[in-house]
C-alpha cells in the first residue's frame, strides 16, 4: 500500500525582497485508498503544501521530510516525482502552446509507464476516459490548455488523473472557477479513481461545495501554515456552519 508520509514540513518562499515562512510544520499522512481533504482560509498555506510537494522551485524546504514509500521525495526532481507516483492537479493550469492534448497524455503515460501505451488500445481508452468526462473529441487536437474555459482545464486535469494512475494525486482548489454541471462531472470522475481502491486523495479546498460529491475520510484544518485540528467529514459540517474564524484569531495567516 502506497503511503505519503510529511513530517515537520518547513518551507519558505522569498517575496518582498525578504524570506518568509509559508508552512511551519506540517504533518500528515495520505495512505493508498484515503482522500484526506485540506481546508481552511485564502493565505493559509493550503496550495504551499501542494507545489511544495510537487516540487516547484518558488518554494525552499527549510526542514523536515516527505517519503513515498519510504523514498526521499524531496531529493527526487519533479519528473521524478511524477513517475514516483505523484499528480498534481494545478488550481490554475498553464496554457502549453504548440503541445495538443493527444500528444501531452501519451508522452505523459509514456513516462509515467516505463514505454508507450500500444496505440490502438491507448486510443480507444482516452476515448472512453473522455466520454465518461463530457469531453468533445475534438478536444484531444487542441493545445494543452490554449483558449480552454475553467470547466475545460478541470476536465483535462480529472482526464490526466484518469489515464495516469497515480499512486498519491493532489487536488489543489480543483472546484475553483466550475460551475454546478462542471463541478458535478469533475467530481464524479475523481470519485471513479477513488472507486478503485489505488490512489490517495489530498483534495485541498477552501469550501465545502465539493465535498457534498466527493465524501472525504479524513479533514484537517489548514491555519497559519499548519494543521490545527484533523477530524472525520463531520468537521467539514462544522466549517460550513461556523467558518475559519476560530481558527484564525489571534494569529496572521501564513
Amino acid at each position: 500500500m502506497a503511503t505519503l508520509e510529511i513530517r515537520d514540513l518547513h518551507v519558505t518562499v522569498e517575496a518582498d525582497n525578504a524570506t518568509k515562512e509559508i508552512l511551519k510544520g506540517v504533518d500528515l499522512t495520505v495512505k493508498q485508498g484515503e482522500t484526506h481533504a485540506i481546508m481552511g482560509p485564502n493565505g493559509s498555506g493550503k496550495s504551499t503544501l501542494a507545489y511544495s510537494l510537487a516540487g516547484h522551485p518558488k518554494y525552499t524546504i527549510t526542514g523536515g521530510t516527505v517519503t513515498l514509500d519510504g523514498e526521499d521525495v524531496l531529493e527526487m526532481s519533479v519528473d521524478e516525482r511524477a513517475r514516483a507516483g505523484l499528480f498534481l492537479a494545478m488550481q490554475y493550469p498553464v496554457e502549453v502552446p504548440g503541445v495538443s492534448v493527444s500528444n501531452f497524455l501519451r508522452t505523459s503515460a509514456t513516462a509515467v509507464r516505463g514505454e508507450a501505451p500500444k496505440l490502438r488500445t491507448w486510443v480507444k481508452e482516452v476515448k472512453e476516459a473522455m466520454e465518461r468526462l463530457n469531453m468533445d473529441p475534438a478536444f484531444a487536437e487542441r493545445n494543452v490548455n490554449e483558449g480552454f474555459s475553467g470547466g475545460e482545464k478541470k476536465r483535462h486535469e480529472i482526464l490526466q488523473l484518469e489515464l495516469l494512475k497515480p499512486k498519491i494525486a493532489i487536488l489543489d482548489e480543483t472546484d475553483s472557477g466550475l460551475d454546478v454541471d462542471a463541478l458535478r462531472v469533475v467530481s464524479e470522475g475523481v470519485n471513479r479513481v477513488r472507486e478503485t481502491g489505488e490512489v490517495g486523495t489530498l483534495l485541498i479546498t477552501h469550501y465545502t461545495r465539493i465535498l457534498r460529491y466527493i465524501k472525504p475520510d479524513y479533514v484537517h484544518v489548514f491555519s497559519a501554515g499548519r494543521i490545527v485540528e484533523s477530524g472525520g467529514a463531520e468537521l467539514a459540517d462544522k466549517l460550513e456552519e461556523e467558518g475559519y474564524e476560530a481558527y484564525t484569531k489571534g494569529g496572521a495567516s501564513a
